[in-house]
């Protein structure tokens, strides 16, 4: 993936991580994962999914993994974010 996009913009990988992360100040993925988490709030709060079903439409296949990672990001259970937002 990270070739591809590289290969799109012109760039070689190195080059894309380095001005990714200039720019934006995280890593390719770790941008992909905060925007990954960020849509699983909205499926979250939308009420119509799971926390299996919304950890696997974020790409992740592991539960504990994605709560952990909802839990760091957002500075509280599942259960909790949701009540937050």
């Amino acid at each position: 993936m990270l070739f591809e996009l590289a290969r799109q913009a012109g760039l070689n990988d190195f080059e894309l991580k380095a001005g990714f992360k200039e720019l934006y100040g995280t890593t390719v993925f770790g941008f992909l994962r905060e925007k990954r988490l960020e849509q699983a709030l909205c499926l979250l709060q939308q009420g119509q999914m799971n926390s299996s079903e919304v950890a696997c439409s974020a790409g992740c296949s592991n539960p504990e993994y994605f709560a952990a990672a909802c839990r760091e990001k957002f500075g509280g259970s599942l259960s909790e974010v949701i009540r937050q937002h």
